[in-house]
């Protein structure tokens, strides 16, 4: 039987990370739930032996029924009639499978009917959601909405919103407008409250949601009238049992077919408000990308995992002038980049992960009782980790899925362009990673100030510090001359205090701290677990050098004055 988790060790591998103990302590409370809940862990051991039980089910489940349903979803698509969506035939089988399994509130505390799981085995599981189908982890990684719904809701919300997510029904994040893309201070979708009604009611039209007729919706909506800018927005509760919310079509996408996205209309549709007035866009929207971007980032590693093990199958299988084509030099060098980009950008995923793990969970405990200076001191060191490391999660995630699954159809050669196989979807699919929930370009304008500010730089140095095996030296002093090179580079493009040439350059800087960050997560799984990560720490060293190479001497020759070279005249865009 096929199972995802367990024919990918690497998962393990990163389900093990020392600072599981203290996500574990701070998620369950000192066990607090251990004598109201049998399903609850007694201690760390029994929290993690539950994780792999659970992550087992949810790899048996991706490889025996998302993986096998996913071409006929890919073909048969979502329809919609009369303002409503039905999904494919396989979608609904995906979701009656993770329903029964309890999957469908991972994250959420146990007194909602959730597993009370941290973000690291949540995001593991949507790993191998993505590897199976990238279209249904649009829907049942949607779930990703209900930790907003948590942050920022009442109680009474929180009891009528999310026992219903935990029971099995859908989210969406109703965002986007015809015109408001990434530009979500431009959202103008209208709420007013109604005195009569005793509610809000929200009239306008949302744009490209994903899943777009749900159960449940958080809207970004306009609330205070008279504005145009962020401060005006609010977020708001839709209940599709409460109707004034119809599909006007489903978009005809490139890939992710299985995922509904849709144009939606809203007449007079009843909602309430979730959180405080004014702080849609400013507080709870941020919060709910940053969410939303590590999902992607997940789905990239998984559609990465995907398009790696479909090219190495085909190329052992393959014959040309009398051998497999797995035994050509240019075949298996790129088969040995993709593993390496699977596993660099696995590792920042993870990485990221445990960070975002650790700062919620104190945020969380803040509105229970008094964090102690020691805490408050954590929280702040893993929010800014956490707020640093995910535009590049995203971005290299994101980047890789598209370059393996690229390869990969490569490696196929004509045969990959033909629908019969498994990586002509692949490569559709992973196309839109690297552009919703942020594109990357916009991941790079989030994460340049931690550039700027030294954060990437003071986390390599520190990375510097740990103990790297004997073997892997070479390596490691190579890995800390690009660390230097990044230092200088730096300098050189923040000196001058000219915004354009650091915006210009941003994506460069960017990607170097990236490369760097990702040879010493692998330096370290090749020190501790040598029969994994050696090959790919080798490889994806060499690969990263000649990236960080490429970008320094680009940026040491650059001279600012060159930038009228690269702007373009409104003349020559008519």
């Amino acid at each position: 039987m096929a199972n995802f988790f367990t024919d990918t060790p690497e998962l393990k591998y990163h389900l093990s990370h020392p600072l599981m103990k203290r996500i574990v302590e701070l998620k369950e409370r000192d066990f607090a739930d251990k004598d109201k809940y049998d399903y609850a862990p007694q201690n760390f051991e029994d929290a993690m032996d539950n994780y792999e039980r659970v992550l087992e089910i949810v790899g048996e489940i991706c490889g025996e029924i998302i993986a096998p349903n996913a071409e006929g979803v890919d073909h048969e698509g979502p329809k919609c009639e009369n303002g409503r969506v039905t999904y494919a035939s396989g979608t609904d089988k995906n979701l009656e499978a993770t329903r029964r399994a309890g999957l469908m509130g991972m994250a959420m505390p146990r007194r909602f009917g959730g597993l009370n799981f941290p973000i690291v085995p949540y995001i593991m599981a949507a790993d191998m959601v993505s590897r199976s189908d990238a279209g249904f982890e649009n829907l049942w990684g949607l779930q990703d909405c209900a930790e907003t719904l948590y942050e920022f809701g009442d109680e009474d919300q929180k009891q009528r919103f999310l026992t219903r997510v935990c029971a099995g029904e859908t989210m969406s994040m109703d965002l986007t407008e015809p015109d408001a893309g990434s530009d979500l201070q431009s959202v103008m979708l209208k709420a007013t409250y109604s005195e009569k009604d005793g509610c809000w009611l929200l009239n306008g039209v949302k744009r490209f949601i994903t899943n777009g007729d749900s159960d449940i919706h958080l809207v970004l909506a306009r609330s205070e009238e008279g504005t145009r800018d962020g401060r005006g927005l609010s977020m708001f509760i839709y209940d599709k049992r409460q109707g004034g919310v119809n599909v006007r079509r489903i978009e005809n996408k490139m890939g992710i077919k299985g995922s509904p996205t849709c144009e939606l209309v809203y007449k007079n549709a009843k909602a309430e408000l979730c959180g405080d007035r004014k702080l849609g866009l400013i507080k709870y929207v941020m919060a709910l990308m940053n969410g939303a971007r590590l999902g992607i980032a997940a789905q990239g590693v998984g559609l990465s995992q995907a398009a790696y093990y479909e090219a190495l199958s085909y190329a052992k299988d393959r014959k040309q002038f009398g051998k497999a084509i797995v035994e050509f030099p240019a075949v298996a060098d790129m088969l040995r980049l993709m593993k390496a980009k699977t596993d660099a950008s696995r590792a920042l995923l993870y990485e990221t992960a445990r960070y975002v793990d650790i700062y919620k969970a104190l945020d969380d405990i803040s509105k229970e009782r008094k964090l102690t200076p020691e805490e408050r001191a954590e929280q702040k060191k893993f929010a800014k980790l956490a707020d640093s490391f995910t535009p590049l999660g995203k971005s290299m995630g994101s980047e890789f899925a598209n370059q393996n699954t690229y390869d990969c159809i490569q490696i196929h050669g004509g045969s990959g362009f033909m629908k019969d196989y498994t990586c002509e979807r692949l490569y559709r699919d992973a196309r839109i990673t690297s552009i919703y929930e942020g594109t990357t370009q916009l991941q790079v304008v989030a994460a340049i100030r931690y550039v700027t500010t030294g954060a990437y730089l003071a986390r390599i140095r520190e990375y510097e510090q740990d103990e790297t095996s004997s073997e892997l030296a070479g390596l490691k002093a190579r890995v800390v001359k690009m660390a230097d090179k990044l230092e200088e580079v730096v300098a050189k493009v923040t000196e001058p205090k000219n915004q354009e040439y650091l915006d210009f350059m941003a994506r460069r800087l960017v990607e170097m701290s990236a490369h760097t960050i990702m040879c010493h997560l692998l330096l370290r799984g090749a020190s501790e677990a040598k029969e994994l990560f050696e090959t790919s720490a080798k490889v994806y060293v060499r690969y990263a050098e000649a990236e960080v190479e490429k970008h320094y001497s680009y940026i040491k020759s650059f001279e600012i004055e060159s930038l009228a070279d690269y702007r373009v005249a409104e003349s020559a865009a008519e």
